[in-house]
């Protein structure tokens, strides 16, 4: 496997882990007590506040940024580009995406649009790694 590889499953299972972050305080309670609805999930997660909310926007925010990374991946393995590139960018991406998330959950809207930036450079680069 490689580093790319590793990084790809990381970023497959990144946006179920901001999941079970923004579901977290809920998950002792009994559902009448505020606690996890897993009859209605969503509307659930609709209501939440604070980090628990802004988990929940970074794991849909994962979701929307994993097709271009996948892509990226795609069309850098199609150019036959330099393993070592290739793993250099997706380890860029997954440590934005890191970033990303902690930033995101700690409120710092500027610096996560910093971080965010960054994994879409990562991104776009695969496109022309040869």
């Amino acid at each position: 496997m490689t580093l790319a590889q590793l990084c790809l499953l990381v970023a497959c299972v990144l946006p179920i882990a901001c999941a079970g972050l923004a579901k977290s305080k809920g998950f002792g309670k009994r559902r009448r007590e505020g606690g996890f609805d897993n009859n209605q999930p969503r509307e659930w997660l609709a209501r939440l506040e604070g980090w628990q909310a802004r988990a929940n926007a970074a794991q849909a925010n994962s979701w929307e940024a994993l097709p271009v990374f996948i892509a990226g991946l795609f069309v850098a393995h199609q150019h036959q580009a330099a393993q070592g590139t290739v793993d250099a960018l997706a380890a860029g991406f997954v440590a934005a995406r890191l970033a990303f998330v902690g930033l995101y959950v700690a409120d710092k809207a500027s610096l996560r649009s910093l971080v965010w930036v960054a994994g879409l450079v990562t991104c776009a680069a695969l496109f022309f790694v040869r």
